[in-house]
């Protein structure tokens, strides 16, 4: 009991198939000094149920109720109750290794870091898992450039300073389904004392049961404008790229997923993003006989597509 607090952040929506399992996890950590702080987001299934009965169990779990706002109000208000020195976010589907905090911790610690972060794996239901993946070692690199290629890591796969999280102000809720991304890359302009812990530790459940990263184009859309907020609101951190590479790294991941969904067939994304581009002028000539059909309404569109791909 000797090292300090750690306070794990999650929301809760409609979780009965996971939640029990994910809190059992959360207390089986090595690192034991830890509270659990879980905000039911509106849930209409079982979920409230099961946490009554988690409370009665577990001494430093403390669970909040609102009325579904989403994940992210969610996690604002668990974060105004809580009282570690250190924060991890976990939803309630997803888990970690049991010594995934204790690691996490000494490597910030050892490094006198800010946040700390680590690998992960995507498990999907009724489907193959993903790749093991480490990401790359950010604090060797340009992190700024870095995280405006992506969000470079899932929400549970940080540990960081209740400090920063308190200097970001929580999480924006401008952008929906790009918040973790939103929050991971406004931190970038807080601090850059980060360190990679090289190893899997975290989970993240892949699976169809209303997850915001479902719909394509959203989330697309999203991560766009979060890139774009961040260049024009942290200039400064950005000005040793060129226009030219400036642009690239805001405007160029839009067209490849744009593309991506129309040759997935996924006309509703593909439309959606096909006309951002054009409203935006970032498009190449040749891309104008994928980008104008786009203008169409969404069922004369699909069915152009599909006739033209027959003929």
């Amino acid at each position: 009991m000797n090292k300090p607090l750690i306070s794990i952040i999650m929301p809760c929506y409609n979780a009965e198939a996971f939640l029990e399992s994910t809190i059992a996890k959360v207390f089986q950590q090595t690192y034991s000094n830890l509270e659990l702080i879980i905000v039911d987001d509106g849930s209409t299934d079982s979920s409230s149920t099961l946490l009554i009965e988690a409370v009665k169990v577990y001494p430093t779990l403390t669970v909040f109720e609102q009325q579904n706002s989403g994940p992210f109000v969610a996690r604002n208000l668990a974060l105004q109750h809580a009282k570690g020195d250190f924060i991890a976010f976990l939803d309630a589907d997803d888990y970690w290794m049991p010594d995934c905090l204790e690691k996490l911790y000494l490597a910030l610690i050892k490094a006198n870091s800010d946040l700390s972060y680590c690998g992960w794996q995507n498990i999907v239901e009724n489907g193959e898992d993903g790749p093991l993946y480490v990401p790359p070692t950010y604090e060797q690199g340009n992190i700024h450039e870095a995280f405006l290629k992506g969000c470079p890591w899932p929400i549970h796969a940080a540990l960081t300073r209740k400090s920063i999280v308190n200097e970001l102000k929580g999480f924006s809720t401008r952008c929906f389904s790009a918040m973790d991304y939103d929050f991971w890359i406004r931190l970038s302009a807080v601090t850059q004392y980060i360190v990679l812990v090289p190893e899997v530790l975290a989970f993240y459940r892949w699976h169809h049961h209303g997850q915001i990263s479902s719909v394509k184009w959203r989330q697309v859309l999203d991560a766009w404008r979060v890139r774009k907020d961040f260049a024009e609101q942290h200039a400064e951190l950005i000005q040793h790229l060129t226009l030219s590479k400036r642009n690239e790294l805001i405007n160029s991941p839009l067209r490849t997923q744009a593309f991506e969904a129309f040759w997935k067939r996924d006309f509703v994304s593909a439309q959606k993003l096909f006309r951002t581009l054009l409203s935006n002028n970032f498009w190449r000539f040749g891309d104008l006989k994928y980008l104008l059909p786009a203008l169409l309404p969404l069922s004369i569109y699909s069915e152009l597509v599909l006739f033209l791909e027959k003929k």
